[in-house]
Parts: C-alpha cells; sequence; structure tokens
C-alpha cells in the first residue's frame, strides 16, 4: 500500500509521543495505525471504521468488546475484524469469548457482556471449577457475601470490617455434574438468577418448589439440574449439623466437620464399631466413607439418612 501513511503505538513509547501520533491520527493526518492494547480505553475517533484485531483468541471478553468499541463511533458504518487460529486450535473458554462477542451486537450490551464473562471465567462452587483470581480462591458465595457486606458499610459512610466473623459456608461434591445446562436454559441472566435462587434456598420446601417452577417454566429437569437440586438438599442438612465439607462420589467420600458440630460422638464411635468396612476416622475432624453407591439419588438418600443418624440421641 504505497499510499497509506501507517504509524505505531504501543506502551513503551514517550508519552508526548504517543499524544503525538494520537492527535494525528484523529485528525486523518495518516490512515492506519498499527497499535497494542493500549487503546482499548480513552480512544475516540470517530472517523475511524475498521479495527482488525490480531490473535483475538488470547484478549479476555472485556478487552475485546472495549477494541470493538473504538470503531463505529460516529454515523459511519464500521467493521470489526477478529483474527484467529483455526477452530480447532482453540480452547474452550477462547471459542466461547468469541462466541459471546459476537453475539453482542446492540447497544446497551453491558450487563449481558458482565454475565457471559462471569459464567466463562467461572462463578464459583456452583457454576464450575475452572475459575480465576478472588472467586477461585474462596468461591462466589463468599465472595457475594464480602462483597454484599462492603458495599452495605460503604453506604451507610462506614469503613468495611475486615475482621468480622464470616458465616460458616459448606461445601459439597456428589461426583456428578450439577449445573444449569445451555441447552436446557441458554439466556445467561436467567440461568445465574436461578443459581442464585437454589443457593439460596432456606429449606428442602422451599427447594421443591423451585423445582416445579423450572419445570413449569422451562421442562423436565435433565439430570445435571436434578444433581444441582439433590446436592442443595445434602448442603442444607450437613450445613445444620456443622458439616464444613462433605465429598461422596460413587466409590466413596469424606465427611469434615467444623470444630464444634451438632452430632452424637457416641454414634459416630458406633458407626465405626459396627461397619467397620464403611466408615473409617481419619483425623480428629474427618470422617471418610468407603461404601459404594453407583446412582446419585440413593447416594442422596443414604446420605441423608446418615446425617440424621449421627445427630439423634
Amino acid at each position: 500500500m504505497p499510499d497509506v501513511n501507517i504509524r505505531f503505538a504501543h506502551g513503551q513509547m514517550r508519552e508526548r509521543e504517543l499524544e503525538t501520533i494520537m492527535q494525528d491520527f484523529y485528525h486523518q493526518r495518516f490512515q492506519i495505525l498499527v497499535a497494542t492494547t493500549i487503546i482499548e480505553s480513552g480512544i475516540d475517533v470517530p472517523t475511524a471504521n475498521t479495527i482488525i484485531i490480531n490473535r483475538a483468541d488470547k484478549l479476555g471478553l472485556a478487552q475485546l468488546h472495549q477494541l470493538r468499541g473504538r470503531v463505529g463511533r460516529s454515523h459511519h458504518r464500521a467493521y470489526a475484524y477478529l483474527i484467529t487460529p483455526p477452530k480447532r486450535g482453540l480452547s474452550t473458554d477462547a471459542k466461547k469469548r468469541l462466541e459471546a462477542i459476537e453475539s453482542l451486537e446492540d447497544l446497551g450490551v453491558g450487563f449481558t457482556l458482565a454475565t457471559h464473562d462471569l459464567e466463562i471465567r467461572g462463578a464459583g462452587e456452583l457454576l464450575g471449577d475452572d475459575q480465576s483470581g478472588q472467586i477461585q480462591e474462596i468461591g462466589f458465595t463468599l465472595y457475594n457475601e464480602l462483597l454484599e457486606r462492603a458495599v452495605k458499610a460503604l453506604k451507610s459512610g462506614q469503613m468495611p470490617d475486615i475482621n468480622a466473623p464470616l458465616h460458616k459456608l459448606t461445601t459439597v461434591d456428589l461426583g456428578s455434574p450439577a449445573l444449569i445446562p445451555e441447552d436446557y436454559l441458554p439466556d445467561v441472566h436467567s440461568r445465574l438468577i436461578l443459581y442464585k435462587r437454589i443457593a439460596s434456598a432456606p429449606d428442602d420446601e422451599a427447594l421443591h418448589d423451585l423445582r416445579i417452577e423450572m419445570i413449569d417454566r422451562f421442562g423436565l429437569l435433565p439430570p445435571q439440574v436434578q444433581t444441582l437440586f439433590a446436592t442443595t438438599r445434602v448442603k442444607l442438612a450437613a450445613q445444620e449439623i456443622g458439616i464444613h465439607k462433605l465429598d461422596m462420589s460413587a466409590t466413596g467420600g469424606r465427611i469434615s466437620f467444623d470444630e464444634q458440630p451438632k452430632i452424637n460422638p457416641a454414634k459416630i464411635i458406633e458407626l465405626i464399631q459396627k461397619r467397620p468396612w464403611e466408615f473409617k476416622l481419619d483425623g480428629q475432624d474427618k470422617l471418610r466413607i468407603t461404601k459404594e453407591i453407583e446412582d446419585t439419588d440413593q447416594r442422596v438418600e443414604w446420605l441423608l439418612k446418615l446425617l440424621k443418624e449421627i445427630t439423634s440421641e
């Protein structure tokens, strides 16, 4: 392109030099700007109508959204081209990000974009295991509690108390996928709302009502959703008696108790003595289960019965 002027912009340039280049681009003194992602925010060039993003699969969803927004900022029709390797070479998350950015074409899609990003990167113990950042470390439920507490404190004109005790959370893993599949409920926002409602259900009756509502609105529950409800039932029962963590797959599992659980120690000893092939102590606060139960529903009912048994007088 002999008649086209090309300039470059990147983060290692001096501030004054970078400012001059952007001013020249704004006033159309050259036609093509080759830049790093430094231009993803704060750049408003109404006459720019085309952006080519190389290796778009390496960028986050928010970055892609910001970069795409650098063009089309006036009445001119704009184009955004995302260059990627062949699909077979892309990671699952990269494919999801590209599909999400392709589907968001209307104005005011910020919230939809955020929910897509939240689901892709992981939103805690209910949405999946592949998470990142602070949410990966503490889980979505606890992250929400911390965020809600901080917002309330700031609204009241106070500083959040980082030393205040948190509610003890119970995690349950039944060794089977527990989620709301996209092919059952495609809308991301609706899925996130239902995840929150399921996680916030106070008792079995509320779970039952929510289950009936979902069947009425979206059809029969797929196995993953049934496991999600089953996991929450066990979680409610375990949380009530002071269980910190409960893992139970088809081949066995482990129960980890809090410091002061509401259990009958004599019942634990009795279980170990009468059924040593099924139960063993694992340290001072863990009970190992070696019983094999292939069916998830049977596993849930067995666990609920066990939790009642160890709390009875």
